[in-house]
C-alpha cells in the first residue's frame, strides 16, 4: 500500500512541478516590452532614412541612362535615314513608317513621346526640297544630376 501512496505523491509532485514550469514559461513568453519595440522601430526608421534617398538616386540615374541611350539611337537613325533617303525626315513618325524604328521611344523624363526636334537650317543635299529633322532633345525642363538641363542633351 505504501508503494501506491508513494507513487501517487510522486506523480502529484511531478504534475505540480510541470504546472509551475508551464506557468513560468507563460510569464516569460508574454511578448515584447515597449522599450524593445521602440528600439526596433527607431532602427528601422534610421535604415529607411538611408535607403530611400539611395533608391531615388538610383532611379534617376537609370532614367538618365535610358535617356542617353534613346537620344543616341534617335540621332543615329536620323543620320541613317538622311543618308539613305537623301533627305532628312520631316517627323519622327517618318522613321517608324520607313522601318528605321519599330516605334518612337518614350522620353523617360516626361514619360511620353514628346521629343523636341531641331529642324536643320540648311538643306543636307543638293536635290533636297525642304529641311527636315537634324537633331532631337528631351522635352523635359528638369535638371540632371550633372547640373545641366535634360533639354540640352
Amino acid at each position: 500500500m505504501r508503494s501506491a501512496v508513494n507513487k501517487s505523491e510522486h506523480g502529484d509532485r511531478k504534475n505540480a512541478l510541470l504546472r509551475r514550469v508551464a506557468r513560468a514559461r507563460l510569464r516569460n513568453a508574454r511578448g515584447f516590452t515597449l522599450l524593445e519595440l521602440m528600439v526596433v522601430i527607431s532602427v528601422m526608421i534610421i535604415l529607411m532614412a538611408i535607403a530611400i534617398p539611395n533608391y531615388n538616386r538610383t532611379v534617376i540615374q537609370s532614367r538618365e541612362s535610358v535617356l542617353r541611350s534613346n537620344l543616341s539611337t534617335l540621332r543615329s537613325v536620323i543620320s541613317q535615314y538622311t543618308l539613305d533617303k537623301q533627305k532628312a525626315p520631316q517627323s519622327l513618325d517618318d522613321l517608324v513608317t520607313a522601318g528605321y524604328l519599330r516605334q518612337v521611344p518614350v522620353d523617360p523624363m516626361t514619360k511620353e513621346t514628346n521629343w523636341e526636334v531641331v529642324q536643320e537650317d540648311t538643306l543636307m543635299s543638293v536635290d533636297q526640297q525642304e529641311p527636315g529633322i537634324f537633331d532631337v532633345h528631351s522635352a523635359s525642363s528638369g535638371i540632371a544630376t550633372d547640373g545641366t538641363t535634360y533639354s540640352t542633351w
